[in-house]
């Protein structure tokens, strides 16, 4: 089913000339519509104050239409009307729609800064540090009296209930990370996010004892200092994992307060009369601390000298913060202080740093938390993760969604990109754009398993994350095919001794998959069109004013289609061959996207047929 007739609008630079305009400023605005389904009018409505307004928009050549769009609000909704005789469509962000629809899924504009640059552009790799690499400075280092030790080749205990599970020791440290850098480099990545450093009796390390020192067991604070060095050194950036949810049960804040209910720190946690206290979904290990409380928030998130600024500074000079458990931060019942609590990280993190990120976890919905001046952007694991699984999901696949009591379903294309939609308008164009694209992390099973291991399968999904609107994020070891049914399977350590194992055209197909989307300004910046969608087949251009790119992902083999587009030229094949795109027979105007036997994707570089 081609796509390409529909109306279209998105936030990228041909249809808004400004994606972080100033209060009281207006926007150039642009709808394009195609000439074999003329519209007779078109009028942009945004809100003023929450009262609807309508602005008619002016025809220009080939099927455009132009208006202005003030931006009265912070953060400014907008949708088109479109008028063809007695009919009139919304063009919302969601997609078009023949009935009136809430203001949920309308386009959005923000007047706050973006995410940075190097936020947007760059390619995250995600190292869970007891699983990466160990140095040799491991060998010398006491195994803690809470940890059950293991080797590197040891199975992983993940089952339910494995009392091992959190407590299964590997050793892996900082001065490991610093030694495979060059494989992050091979990956195509720029950006390292390590999970927590921070001192923890377990192996994941989001129970911390303090924030005030990087644990001894990862080599200290001054292997944090010559990670960060290594990373800076290569022009690269560096993030932090913070719990603002949670500290664990022996954080020396939680411990006084448990100890003296006069304590200071007893009003960062939620402690009721009988000395119980609110926890992470249950887990007494994990208390929940109080964001309502000012003490906590300037300890945690206010000012230089909190956990959020102390790290940015030197000698540690961390470029910002991925969020744990963002989406339940300074939540409780009826108490809901989250958006402050974004607010005063990022302004923390803009007083030390030029341009940091901080980045939500947020495996629901983050519509409402990544508006304004929220979190930069969250871990779209609903608006990218889940569509791209239940897609290329192998039936067989023993992987386990988390969250659902039921496995993940398998659906076609044509549901898939419904999907995408309702996300992008929930979620709005830069929201999406500064957020990660996520295949799999150690919060999930792994894109290998969810496959079937399927090699070439796995390297469409690549191609979906690299070049889909969003930053890619590689959970270590994906590029290599390791595999996970869940979670904690998938913290299996990295096989650095056993090179046998590492699927090496896969490794190949995720650095140049990183290199095309560094070296066209469509991926970085474009808009998101979908061309042609099937069962198996999804196609979509990323256009921008230097020019558009073609992307056909299918996850089977598949016929031959037609595209109204001029001839392209091969740029990327993730199996071999690949030919530049002809004109079709027949004089039809348009090209033919070729057949294929299998799954595979390629990327082409076209130019529209003229309107």
């Amino acid at each position: 089913m081609s796509l390409l007739h529909l109306p279209h609008h998105d936030g990228s630079p041909i249809y808004l000339d400004d994606e972080a305009p100033r209060l009281g400023t207006s926007v150039r605005v642009r709808v394009r519509t195609h000439p074999a389904h003329p519209v007779d009018a078109v009028w942009l409505r945004t809100t003023f104050d929450a009262e609807p307004v309508y602005h008619q928009m002016h025809p220009t050549d080939g099927g455009w239409w132009e208006g202005s769009l003030p931006v009265h609000n912070p953060v400014t909704h907008y949708r088109f009307l479109l008028v063809r005789g007695e009919d009139q469509e919304w063009l919302t962000g969601r997609g078009l729609v023949q009935h009136d629809v809430p203001d949920a899924g309308d386009f959005k504009v923000c007047a706050f800064d973006p995410a940075p640059d190097w936020g947007r552009d760059g390619v995250v790799y995600q190292v869970f540090p007891d699983r990466f690499a160990r140095s040799a400075a491991a060998d010398e280092r006491e195994v803690p009296a809470w940890a059950v030790p293991a080797e590197w080749d040891d199975e992983v205990a993940f089952e339910p209930h494995d009392p091992r599970t959190p407590l299964q020791f590997y050793g892996g440290d900082l001065d490991g990370v610093v030694e495979h850098l060059d494989h992050v480099g091979d990956v195509g990545a720029d950006i390292l996010y390590t999970t927590p450093v921070f001192p923890g009796e377990s192996n994941h390390r989001y129970n911390a004892t303090t924030f005030s020192e990087v644990d001894p067991l990862l080599g200290g604070d001054e292997a944090y200092a010559r990670l960060s060095s290594a990373v800076h050194a290569r022009g690269w950036r560096i993030l932090g994992d913070l719990t603002t949810n949670h500290t664990g049960d022996t954080h020396e804040w939680f411990r006084a307060a448990q100890a003296d209910p006069t304590d200071p720190h007893r009003t960062f946690y939620y402690f009721d009369e009988a000395g119980g206290y609110a926890c992470w979904m249950g887990h007494g290990t994990l208390p929940k601390v109080n964001h309502a409380d000012p003490d906590l928030r300037a300890a945690m998130v206010e000012g230089p000298d909190s956990v959020v600024g102390r790290w940015l500074r030197p000698p540690y000079d961390v470029d910002g913060w991925r969020i744990d458990v963002a989406n339940m931060t300074g939540r409780l019942g009826a108490i809901d202080v989250n958006h402050e609590v974004a607010r005063a990280a990022r302004r923390t993190a803009a007083e030390l740093r030029e341009d940091p990120l901080v980045i939500a976890e947020h495996n629901h919905d983050a519509t409402g938390d990544v508006d304004g001046d929220g979190w930069h952007g969250s871990m779209n694991y609903s608006g990218f993760s889940w569509p791209v699984w239940s897609w290329l999901r192998d039936p067989a696949s023993p992987a386990r969604p988390f969250g659902r009591p039921a496995a993940v379903p398998r659906r076609s294309g044509e549901r898939v990109v419904a999907t995408f939609q309702d996300w992008l308008g929930s979620l709005g164009w830069r929201a999406t754009s500064s957020s990660w694209n996520i295949l799999g992390s150690h919060d999930s099973a792994r894109i290998r398993t969810l496959v079937g291991g399927d090699a070439a399968v796995h390297r469409v999904a690549a191609g979906l994350q690299f070049l889909l609107p969003g930053v890619p994020m590689v959970f270590a070891g994906d590029e290599i095919g390791l595999e996970g049914v869940l979670g904690e399977d998938s913290r299996r350590p990295m096989p650095w001794h056993a090179p046998e194992r590492w699927d090496r055209e896969t490794l190949a197909a995720y650095g140049a998959l990183a290199g095309l989307r560094r070296s066209r300004a469509a991926f970085l910046r474009g808009g998101l069109r979908w061309a042609h969608v099937d069962d198996d087949t999804i196609a979509w251009l990323r256009e921008h004013p230097e020019g558009t790119v073609l992307v056909v992902a299918r996850r089977a083999g598949g016929e031959a289609f037609t595209l109204p587009l001029a001839r392209g030229t091969h740029l990327f094949g993730t199996e071999p061959g690949g030919a530049d795109l002809e004109p079709g027979d027949g004089g039809d105007g348009g090209v033919v996207v070729p057949s294929s036997p299998g799954a595979r994707l390629d990327v082409w570089s076209v130019a529209e047929q003229s309107q």
